[in-house]
């Protein structure tokens, strides 16, 4: 009988989860009681969100307690059921945990994997929560018009690259903000950035006035901090702010200081709108249809980083903090 490696929560983290405050265990298989489904994992998501999720306060959701399974979406197949509806061989994708082996209610099934002609890796990025978040918040909080400047921030992440593509397909034109050359490159070459400005360069003031004369209209936040302070001195008159991530900001306890805004944005007359995307459950599927649309037309591109094994948990969201990714984190387990 095959048993079930589990991560769990060793140790809440004050800042960026790091490879200590995880374990990993061996537990046996898990039965699928009535009501439920047991599936087995493919493919384990890592999120920068996880970093919020580990946290104690100043969050949108129930921090996971210590020592149980690390909260994360994954993509698995049913290997037993006890859910109409729901069908030994079929490819869900839900919230099932970094562990092999998960038995869960339907409840926790965000949908059927059913794009058989899309790899199903895809239902965690491009397709699932990076892609319908940077589809969702910038239409609904961003509300982009064609002809607009679009500014989005760590631009060549999983969300970021999604955003600049999609406000392209909307007719807008797109500034990308990342770091090292490298970054820059795929922003340009791949993503379609109009222009892509290194945050790490001497000057990012002067490098985003020269990127957007006309000033941004719609700003896409995934980091807050320095950069976000740059962006907002940029803002045009009647500017869109999308409060998505706060990827720079080490620790909210205390809260930092920094520059304020509010001058900027009653002048300008601002709109800044927190966007989560759990808020948008009921529009997941559709949202996920026109993605796989547009992949498929290859209006849509993106970039997988995948690493083999459940020992490669522990340390996977440190090293997304550290930008040592290139396209969505995936861990494979089958």
């Amino acid at each position: 009988m095959p048993g079930n490696k589990q991560v769990l929560v060793a140790g809440r983290p004050a800042a960026i989860p790091q490879a200590e405050h995880f374990e990993i265990v061996d537990n046996e298989l898990p039965a699928a009681a009535p009501g439920e489904i047991l599936v087995r994992n493919l493919f384990l998501s890592v999120d920068p969100a996880m970093r919020g999720w580990l946290a104690d306060t100043s969050n949108y959701s129930q921090p996971i307690e210590i020592g149980s399974v690390m909260r994360s979406l994954a993509v698995g197949e049913i290997v037993e059921s006890h859910v109409p509806g729901f069908v030994a061989g079929e490819r869900v994708m839900g919230w099932f945990g970094w562990q092999q082996f998960a038995a869960v209610t339907s409840d926790a099934v965000i949908r059927k994997v059913e794009d058989f002609d899309l790899a199903p890796s895809l239902a965690l990025g491009i397709l699932g929560l990076n892609g319908v978040t940077a589809l969702l918040g910038l239409e609904k909080v961003g509300r982009p018009n064609a002809g607009d400047t679009v500014v989005v921030s760590t631009a060549a992440g999983a969300v970021g690259s999604a955003v600049g593509q999609i406000a392209k397909l909307l007719g807008c034109r797109t500034i990308g903000i990342t770091g090292g050359p490298e970054k820059l490159a795929i922003c340009r070459d791949e993503f379609g950035y109009d222009v892509a400005i290194d945050y790490r360069a001497p000057d990012l003031d002067r490098s985003l006035a020269a990127a957007c004369p006309q000033g941004a209209n719609v700003y896409f936040d995934n980091t807050a901090g320095p950069i976000s302070d740059a962006v907002y001195r940029q803002l045009a008159l009647r500017a869109r702010v999308v409060a998505c991530g706060t990827a720079s900001v080490a620790s909210w306890s205390p809260v930092p200081s920094g520059p304020r805004v509010e001058r900027i944005v009653m002048t300008r007359r601002a709109q800044i709108g927190g966007f989560v995307v759990l808020d948008y459950m009921d529009e997941f599927k559709s949202a996920g249809i026109r993605l796989a649309q547009w992949v498929r037309e290859g209006k849509l591109k993106y970039r997988e980083e995948i690493v083999n094994g459940i020992e490669q948990c522990p340390g996977a969201i440190a090293d997304l903090y550290h930008g040592r990714n290139f396209g969505k984190r995936l861990i494979r387990l089958v």
